[in-house]
């Protein structure tokens, strides 16, 4: 086989008169009536090959049998194209390569779809077919994007002194967050591992074990629920430090971005990045995860419409919830775009979607007669609202409005072409609640995990509420109970969370108690962090990024599907190998398993 001397797309100047040797696939090939021309492509590009009949016929009836997507060997010499042959659009383009010898090393039957354009396809086709699918440039250029990202990251670590260490794969299954995919022990009966959601425990280990700065670009596995941002499996770029506090996380997660963003696509970031209250973030946008490269930002209208003659609002401010709207300036909507968007709240919960169309001289809008002029004059004022604007109420629990009406802001950014795709949006949230009170199951949860610290000034507020016998007052204390942690927003993904660490034992345990994980349960899921907190835990913190949204959002990608090499479908199924399958009896015989229909 004539062995590759030069990559397709790295034909250049240098290469004038010179003899390569090609490996690749045949792009295209064009029969010109004596001179056949063929696009061979690789990894690194495309270039023109050529061969005529009377110069070289034994090549030339090689060629001539060349179809899309053979696998061919290629010698020839480099030259220039002839004037006015140039293809401005390739990398190559001002070059070709004079054909000497050509070896068909494999065939190909008809592709299933063509890979040489960008045809629509359905996911499950691209799945199937997906070492198809990579041949395609979009995706090419998404993994080779992908590999980059892996070096600068490195490179960024490696610089600030930190040590790449590998975390075990089959571990210990835990009480908190989405499920864990379980594997049976062969050699324990009746037991299992289970595969890690995240490095969390073993990363604090190594804390204590003295490595204090760790750094593993990882596999995590969740067997939750799945969204077009989620996978069963995912990559996180995962790092912990000790001896610091939440500016020296924070400020090196900056620089770690940063050099992302300038190394790969040439962007300079601001630094220091911006931050929000977690409070601040729901009050405006209605999400902790707020897009801001567009307004429709949510307006507070609880105070004007307290003793409103509008039952709905009123019910809603006398339950202890609130009035908030939103107002898309200048829509002019029609009433079948209102009925669309109300259509799309009720598929959130709610029960319907208030709204007012301001019209020359009047208010149009069935609500408008429950309002008085002072109300009506607050709300015009308050919203700033102008003739051909549409302004959007939800009325309810804070939690509800939020949901409802930063989900509506987000629809219709998208919906109307109102974000601003050319710039980055890069911002903190902060000052999250340590834990939130979780009505299904009666319980606190952790609003982040259960190893994140709360604030200093804090603990006694925690303490307190473990005293208590008041269900309502520990409520209160413990809501008002602040987290030493940030998440990382990206145009209105989150990409990264991260938090200061709890270090010591004492607070491990009480924010174990308030989570209702017992003495007992703790010691059996997490007694060996707990037993290493008694030897000397230095204060650490540390934070993870999502390594496949980070990128997704980076090329402007709405799915992280297409930055995986191999990913899952929605329902968690691997349409190329059929996985999940069922196995044979044999196997679960030798595993102790039975298969409840």
């Amino acid at each position: 086989m004539l062995k590759r001397t030069k990559y397709c797309g790295h034909i250049s100047e240098e290469d004038l008169g010179k003899e390569v040797i090609l490996n690749g696939w045949v792009h295209r090939v064009r029969n010109h009536g004596g001179v056949v021309f063929i696009d061979l492509r690789d990894r690194e590009g495309i270039v023109q090959c050529v061969v005529e009949e009377k110069d070289n016929p034994q090549a030339y009836e090689v060629a001539d049998r060349l179809k899309s997507e053979y696998v061919v060997a290629i010698r020839g010499t480099v030259r220039r194209r002839p004037p006015g042959t140039e293809n401005p659009r390739l990398k190559t383009g001002n070059y070709e390569v004079v054909i000497q010898k050509i070896e068909i090393l494999n065939t190909s039957e008809p592709l299933p779809f063509p890979v040489d354009e960008e045809t629509p396809l359905s996911e499950e086709t691209r799945l199937r077919y997906r070492y198809l699918d990579l041949r395609r440039e979009s995706m090419k250029e998404n993994l080779l994007f992908r590999h980059r990202a892996y070096q600068v990251v490195r490179q960024v670590f490696l610089k600030h002194g930190f040590v790449e260490i590998e975390t075990p794969f089959l571990t210990k299954s835990t009480p908190e967050g989405a499920r864990d995919f379980l594997v049976p022990s062969r050699l324990h009966p009746g037991k299992f591992y289970a595969l890690p959601q995240s490095p969390q425990l073993f990363k604090q280990v190594l804390m204590v074990a003295g490595f204090d700065r760790y750094f593993q670009i990882v596999k995590c596995l969740r067997d939750e629920d799945l969204r077009a941002d989620r996978q069963p499996e995912f990559t996180q770029i995962d790092f912990e430090m000790s001896f610091v506090d939440e500016e020296d996380v924070i400020s090196f997660s900056e620089e770690l971005i940063a050099t992302l963003f300038k190394e790969l696509l040439g962007v300079e970031l601001k630094r220091p990045f911006e931050r929000l209250s977690y409070q601040e973030a729901l009050e405006r946008f209605g999400s902790d995860k707020p897009d801001r490269r567009f307004g429709l930002e949510l307006i507070d209208l609880t105070d004007i419409f307290r003793n409103t003659e509008f039952k709905v609002f009123r019910q809603a401010i006398e339950g202890g919830g609130v009035v908030k709207a939103i107002n898309f300036k200048g829509s002019n909507l029609s009433r079948k775009e209102i009925d669309e968007l109300t259509q799309f709240v009720q598929s959130l919960g709610a029960k319907g979607l208030a709204w007012i169309k301001v019209e020359e001289n009047k208010l149009n809008s069935p609500i408008v007669k429950f309002f008085s002029e002072q109300e009506l004059k607050g709300l015009l004022e308050k919203t700033q609202a102008q003739v051909g604007d549409v302004i959007f109420f939800s009325a309810d629990k804070k939690e509800l409005v939020y949901k409802i009406l930063g989900n509506l802001r987000l629809h219709i950014g998208k919906r109307y072409n109102l974000i601003d795709t050319s710039k980055f949006d890069v911002l903190w949230v902060v000052d999250f609640p340590l834990m939130e009170w979780d009505e299904e199951e009666k319980r606190f949860v952790s609003l982040h995990h259960p190893f994140t610290s709360p604030k200093e000034e804090h603990i006694p507020l925690l303490e307190e509420a473990l005293k208590t016998e008041d269900l309502e007052e520990e409520k209160r204390l413990v809501h008002s109970v602040r987290a030493r942690a940030y998440d990382l927003v990206i145009n209105g993904y989150e990409v990264g969370g991260g938090s200061i660490r709890i270090h010591r034992r004492e607070v491990q345990e009480l924010v174990f108690k308030l989570l209702g994980i017992s003495e007992l349960e703790a010691k059996e899921k997490f007694g060996f962090l707990l037993e290493a907190f008694r030897y000397g835990a230095p204060p650490h913190g540390g934070l993870a990024f999502g390594f496949d949204r980070l990128l997704a959002v980076m090329r402007g990608l709405d799915s992280i599907r297409d930055v995986i090499a191999f990913p899952k479908t929605q329902k968690g199924i691997c349409p190329l190998t059929g996985a999940p399958d069922y196995v044979e009896p044999k196997q679960l015989k030798e595993l102790h398993i039975k298969v409840v229909e």
